[in-house]
């Protein structure tokens, strides 16, 4: 397990795939998720020679959990002195929900640096039906009790036909968040209410200049796609897709559809 202190914060991380290559492909958490959770995009990129940067934004599993709220711009910085550090001056971000958010702050705040952006389930602005959502998750965090909170989140992230044919998978991972030491849900917290007090990025994506693919489920509930279709509009050399029968969860519930969608755009902007 790796660790870096970055701007006071010590974050796990792991640097894998072909670590000689000048492209690199680093992938920014959805706000529940960890490392782990890109194991199916992982392994695509590094099976056509990409080298792969992962890791948990302070708040998340294994990176530590200083007092929140936070900033998006704080997660962004946090990022680039990682990336500095091992030597990634130039990268392709891909981002799921809380990590597209970051996607698109890192690409505002630091151009130079990004070749491409993918942003899966984003927002650049909040309304009040998406903030009543992340008031619950936060009440449930709040309680501590692993199987309730896990299944709090289920209806609001995945589509009903997923819960419907992975029960069991759902199970195990309900049982499996009951392992996570109780600082999680501290984090959790933090990370709930950075994104409520500081996700209002819409008037600065026109600073956006990389191709940006913008992808989103057509039966996400909790950021529907008018919030992708408002970030597909604001950035110039944007692409809109959006993959049918799915909710919040792309990365789960479509990952083949979503891979070729992100290898396909990559590697057309990739040397």
């Amino acid at each position: 397990m790796a660790y870096m202190t970055v701007n006071g914060v010590n974050i796990y991380y792991e640097l894998e795939g072909k670590k000689d290559t000048g492209e690199t492909v680093a992938f920014f958490n959805g706000v529940m998720a960890s490392t782990s959770s890109w194991a199916s995009q992982r392994k695509l990129f590094e099976k056509f020679g990409f080298k792969i940067l992962l890791h948990d934004f302070k708040g998340q599993l294994l990176s530590e959990k200083p007092a929140g709220p936070y900033s998006f711009a704080q997660h962004a910085l946090e990022a680039r002195l990682l990336m500095k550090e091992l030597g990634i001056e130039r990268v392709h971000i891909i981002g799921t929900s809380y990590g597209g958010e970051v996607a698109l702050r890192f690409a505002i705040d630091y151009p130079e640096m990004v070749v491409s952006i993918s942003v899966i389930d984003s927002v650049s602005e909040l309304d009040e039906v998406l903030k009543l959502f992340v008031r619950g998750w936060r009440e449930a965090a709040g309680k501590k009790d692993a199987k309730k909170f896990f299944w709090s989140m289920v209806p609001t992230i995945y589509h009903s036909s997923f819960i419907s044919e992975n029960k069991e998978m759902l199970e195990e991972r309900a049982r499996a968040l009951e392992k996570v030491p109780e600082d999680y849900y501290e984090g959790q917290i933090a990370l709930y209410d950075t994104f409520v007090s500081d996700v209002h990025m819409t008037d600065d994506l026109c600073r956006i200049k990389a191709p940006t693919l913008v992808v989103c489920g057509e039966n996400d509930i909790l950021k529907p796609r008018k919030f992708s279709k408002i970030i597909a509009d604001s950035i110039t050399r944007s692409e809109f897709t959006v993959i049918p029968d799915c909710g919040h969860v792309t990365i789960f519930e479509k990952p083949e559809v979503l891979n070729s969608l992100l290898l396909g755009f990559v590697m057309k902007h990739s040397n």
